[in-house]
């Protein structure tokens, strides 16, 4: 009875013990992982830098600013400004004061100044002398898209964005719609073996299409016999068969599945 007393108590110290090492070890996990996360977050807003404010400097001295607090910084565009010099930074993406990492790039756009080029009109013009007349008073040529408009030359503008002599305009470019002459239509060739030639010429005509030469399939009859001349006599001459209305189509140029464009003409062999 004592022995088994002894064992209880024993058993019991031990199952303590157990539960009280897993406790420990629980709690050095916990605190593992808390130290682990305060850690990253440290090493990574540790890194971070409030981005310094660069409008209304010049190109060179917010980048010199931008670097030495280890941001990258680069002019990306360029607009017209009536209430900032021209040759200053004008905005900058991201904001003054935003905590970002270094090595971010700081981007910016800088100041043209009040607009003082008049927007030429180069409406009707070919697109390469457009570019010519937009590029010599110090303008760039911006989006440059394209319409299929019958009756237009190619590379014709037909349009332009700003207008000409527009005022008050953001940026010094020039969007232009070009047009393109719209291709003449095409058609995939059917096949006219064994119809009249009359009945294909109707279809032909309809479709913006036209019978060019048709010729005479030889036959075998047509082999040129002197049958019924007298010795020493040429044969007599008899005029070659002429294609009618009526003539059955034995075959045809273009082929079958061949393209062709409005106004081609059609070449057949009949019989």
């Amino acid at each position: 009875m004592l022995r088994r007393l002894r064992r209880k108590r024993i058993e019991g110290g031990q199952m303590k013990s157990f539960f009280r090492f897993v406790l420990l070890a629980l709690i050095l996990l916990i605190v593992a992982l808390v130290s682990a996360v305060t850690a990253m977050r440290i090493a990574i807003h540790g890194r971070e830098v409030a981005v310094p404010a660069l409008v209304g400097k010049t190109p060179a001295e917010a980048r010199r600013i931008a670097e030495l607090d280890g941001f990258q910084f680069e002019v990306e565009r360029q607009y017209y400004s009536a209430n900032v010099t021209a040759g200053r930074i004008l905005s900058q993406l991201p904001l003054a004061g935003t905590l970002i990492r270094r090595g971010w790039q700081i981007r910016v756009a800088e100041s043209l100044g009040r607009q003082r080029v008049e927007i030429p009109s180069v409406l009707g013009q070919s697109e390469r002398a457009a570019e010519f007349n937009i590029r010599r008073r110090g303008l760039d040529v911006g989006v440059v898209s394209e319409v299929e408009m019958p009756g237009t030359a190619a590379d014709q503008v037909l349009a332009q964005s700003p207008t000409p002599g527009a005022s008050g305009i953001a940026t010094p470019k020039i969007n232009l719609l070009t047009g393109q002459p719209v291709p003449p239509q095409a058609y995939v060739m059917p096949s006219f073996v064994g119809q009249t030639l009359g009945s294909v010429a109707a279809i032909l005509k309809d479709a913006g299409l036209q019978v060019g030469s048709v010729t005479v399939a030889a036959s075998g009859a047509e082999s040129g016999s002197t049958t019924g001349a007298a010795p020493g006599q040429a044969a007599p001459q008899t005029a070659p068969p002429q294609p009618s209305p009526n003539s059955v189509i034995v075959s045809q140029k273009p082929a079958a599945g061949g393209r062709v464009q409005v106004g081609s003409a059609v070449n057949f062999e009949v019989r």
